[in-house]
């Protein structure tokens, strides 16, 4: 299991908009993904899930998954969501 973390920049952290872009990103590999915040984990292709870790600026999120590329890329996306 590839894990790797990341810190929720965005001043309105990770809202509806960019959640449901991530989804879209997370639904193009077959391997599951999971975020984890806080104690709380969430599949990474459900978007009511990833609403429910109430991910905020300054919020660290890791994610977690089989497939390194899928952590590599879906880490990058959550560290350059800007708004």
């Amino acid at each position: 299991m590839y894990k790797k973390s990341a810190t929720i920049t965005a001043e309105s952290g990770l809202h509806t908009r960019p959640a449901a872009l991530f989804v879209k990103e997370a639904k193009k590999y077959a391997e599951d993904v999971e975020l984890i915040s806080q104690g709380k984990s969430a599949t990474a292709k459900n978007l009511f899930k990833i609403q429910t870790l109430n991910l905020v600026k300054g919020t660290e999120v890791t994610v977690q998954s089989s497939n390194r590329q899928a952590v590599d890329e879906l880490t990058r996306f959550l560290e350059g969501v800007t708004g």
